[in-house]
């Protein structure tokens, strides 16, 4: 399993606890992904950054809902590897 993150670099020269948005998810559940490939949207200080997933992989999960807010390091998805 992998954990799809925001990039580190997004959240550089950003206050510690500011909270992120994500705005919306461009994948559901059970569907393939390669790497690289763009998963949602979120907006952080005024910016859209988009997630992309850092392996080939099967989404398995969103743990962030749409419209909700989260913090540096939290795991947005999980991908299952591709069988």
């Amino acid at each position: 399993m992998t954990d799809v993150t925001m990039a580190d670099t997004v959240w550089q020269d950003v206050e510690d606890g500011t909270e992120a948005l994500l705005q919306e998810w461009l994948v559901k559940p059970g569907d393939a992904v390669s790497a690289g490939q763009p998963l949602g949207v979120a907006e952080l200080v005024k910016t859209t950054h988009e997630i992309v997933a850092p392996v080939d992989g099967i989404v398995a999960a969103l743990a962030v809902a749409a419209q909700d807010t989260f913090g540096r390091g939290a795991v947005l998805a999980r991908l299952e590897p591709r069988s």
